[in-house]
Formats: structure tokens, C-alpha cells, sequence
């Protein structure tokens, strides 16, 4: 139960979708009013109102924000909903000090844990928050992190290359970028990009090594890429979205958090997740299949034979976006996908 920019945009979310080291920190909650606001830290947080609305009808208890950034959807979430309180993760220092001082009027309906979200049940575990009745993942970057040239995500900017998003991590873009071997770069941009001239780019990274800071990663790429690889954009927006999911791991903290979902969430709670990636979708969208169906073999159109029992149900029809109206108001909101699940059974 709960206790009392402007100009051109930047397009973080580089494989679209298509029309038709993890540094760990002490467990724990913080008291959101000892943190103190970087007022640079500014996010507009995507499809607040998707998220507000579907929370509206769980049990009362926690919703675990696990990449609480800025404090958007939690704060919307607080507004709207007396009977929920938040935990909010994020492994970004700015990200917990944003959102600790947006959060801090709701006193102890918001504890913060500054964590990487795969860590999302020890974080529940650790800070008392109970019981859990909804998981929100926002995927991918923010744009505070995008638009710091000091933080090295942005391909339009000279930076360091760096793309940590927890700056404590050993690994670095410029380990992976001036060290990986040609086949490992190659392979790194073809799973975190979907970059189909990965081999390349790979052999033109490696052959201008070293690489000294952001922009001169992205002019290496874009001189690798013939002037037809270039009609969807800027050619160095997938390789840099791939060298930071690497950097991240994100793929891999994803799955671990999809499976740690099971152990918190009670009959009745809700998880969501908008991501922007097609990758990260796919294995939302075949953990979710999964839950649903408990993992039924049997042929489609015939009636379950072999004892599948779901877990849980979908709510809604494949995945929902963004209306047209946010996407004008703000266009990074264009590659979000939305889906969400309701929980069935105790894990």
C-alpha cells in the first residue's frame, strides 16, 4: 500500500520502424528532496496520456518507473492517480536529480533508486516498495543526453566518445569504436543499428583508427556510404544508435528485465513499454505473445492440448502510436511503440 529544443531534431531512434557493464549503484531508495535539480535535465516525456489511462484501473501500490529520466510519466501518473505511488530508476545521475526534484511535492509517494532497470525487483526489494502493481519502461535515450555534445551520443555535434549513460561503466564508445576488431564492429552495427552496410562501415572505422571524438566518427561513416545509403537520413545515426546500445548493453538489459517482470508484478498490475527501436519491440512484443499465451505449442486455430496456462493478457491489438498531434508538438515522439500487458496469476 502506498505511504502517505528547438531548431533541427535529432533523430535518437535510428532503426525505425517500418509504415505498413553494467554499472551498478547501492540499493535503496532516496529521499527525492535531498536530490538536487540539473535544470538542463528538461525531457518531454512520450504518450502521457497512453500511460496515465492505463494505469488508471490497478490495484493500489507501486508502479516501478524503470527509466524514470526527467520525472515525466511519473509525475503525471502521481497527479492522476491518489491511489499509486512510484518507484523511479534511472542510472543517470542527472536523470535521479531531475526527477527528485520534480517529484519531491508528492513527499513519499515517490522513492527514487538510481539503478539500471534490470535490477528493477532487487530495487522493489530493497527500498520496501510493495506491493507492485505496475512496470513502465520509456526505452532508448533522452534528449538531455542527446543534445550535450559532453555526453558523445550525438553525431551532429563534436564530443568525446563516450555514450555511457551511466557515466561510472567501464566500457566507453571509444573501446568499442578504436579497439573491437573489424568482424566483432561489424557485428556490433548490424544487430544494435539493423545497419545493412555494417561490414562497410566496420572496414572503414577500423581503417581511419584512430577515431578521435564524435564528429569525426560521423564523417568517416558518411564517407563510407554511397550517396543512395543516405536517403533515410543521416548515415551515422544507426551506427551511433548501434555503438550505444553496445556501450549500454541495452538489448541484453532489456531481456533481464522482461524476466524479472514475472516476480514483482501482482494479479491485476500492468506493465508497459514504449520503445523505439525495432529491435527492443520484436522482443517486447514476443515476451508479451509469450505471457499470453504461457507459451502454447499447439497449432493456431486449435484448441490448446498441451496444458499452456497465459499469465497474462493483452491490451491492446498489436502496438499502439503516437497520434499525430504529439508527433507535431514533438517529433522524436515519431518512433514509439506502446504496448502493454495486465497479470493474471502470481508468479
Amino acid at each position: 500500500m502506498c505511504s502517505p529544443s528547438t531548431g533541427a531534431v535529432e533523430d535518437p531512434y535510428s532503426a525505425r520502424f517500418h509504415l505498413s557493464q553494467p554499472g551498478r549503484h547501492p540499493g535503496g531508495a532516496l529521499p527525492v528532496e535531498g536530490l538536487q535539480m540539473d535544470q538542463d535535465f528538461a525531457h518531454r516525456a512520450v504518450m502521457v496520456d497512453e500511460v496515465v489511462s492505463l494505469f488508471a484501473p490497478v490495484p493500489p501500490g507501486f508502479v516501478i518507473d524503470c527509466t524514470v529520466g526527467a520525472g515525466g510519466h511519473a509525475e503525471a501518473l502521481l497527479d492522476a492517480h491518489p491511489h499509486l505511488c512510484v518507484l523511479g530508476l534511472d542510472q543517470d545521475e542527472d536523470a535521479a536529480a531531475a526527477a527528485g526534484a520534480r517529484l519531491a511535492r508528492f513527499g513519499p509517494r515517490a522513492r527514487l533508486v538510481r539503478a539500471r532497470f534490470d535490477r528493477l525487483a532487487e530495487a522493489a526489494a530493497d527500498s520496501g516498495a510493495g506491493p507492485v502493481t505496475g512496470v513502465l519502461f520509456d526505452l532508448g535515450v533522452s534528449s538531455p543526453q542527446l543534445d550535450r555534445p559532453e555526453r558523445g551520443f550525438s553525431y551532429r555535434q563534436p564530443g568525446p566518445l563516450d555514450m555511457r549513460m551511466d557515466r561510472s561503466a567501464a566500457l566507453t564508445a571509444d573501446e568499442v569504436v578504436n579497439s573491437y576488431p573489424v568482424d566483432q564492429l561489424a557485428t556490433v552495427l548490424a544487430a544494435g543499428g539493423e545497419e545493412r552496410l555494417a561490414g562497410r562501415i566496420a572496414r572503414a572505422v577500423v581503417a581511419a583508427r584512430p577515431i578521435t571524438d564524435t564528429r569525426h566518427l560521423a564523417e568517416v561513416v558518411a564517407a563510407a556510404v554511397a550517396a543512395r545509403g543516405r536517403r533515410r537520413g543521416h548515415p551515422a545515426r544507426r551506427v551511433f544508435q548501434a555503438v550505444r546500445i553496445e556501450v549500454n548493453q541495452e538489448l541484453a538489459v532489456l531481456d533481464a528485465a522482461l524476466d524479472a517482470v514475472p516476480g514483482v508484478l501482482v494479479p491485476g498490475g500492468r506493465c508497459c513499454v514504449i520503445s523505439y527501436h525495432s529491435g527492443e519491440d520484436r522482443k517486447v512484443k514476443a515476451r508479451f505473445a509469450h505471457w499470453a499465451t504461457g507459451g502454447c505449442t499447439c497449432p493456431p486455430g486449435l484448441p490448446c492440448g498441451c496444458g499452456a496456462v497465459p499469465a497474462a493478457r493483452l491490451l491492446n491489438r498489436g502496438a499502439r502510436k503516437p497520434s499525430a498531434a504529439e508527433v507535431a508538438a514533438n517529433p522524436r515522439a515519431d518512433s514509439a511503440r506502446f504496448r502493454a500487458v495486465e497479470w493474471l496469476e502470481a508468479a
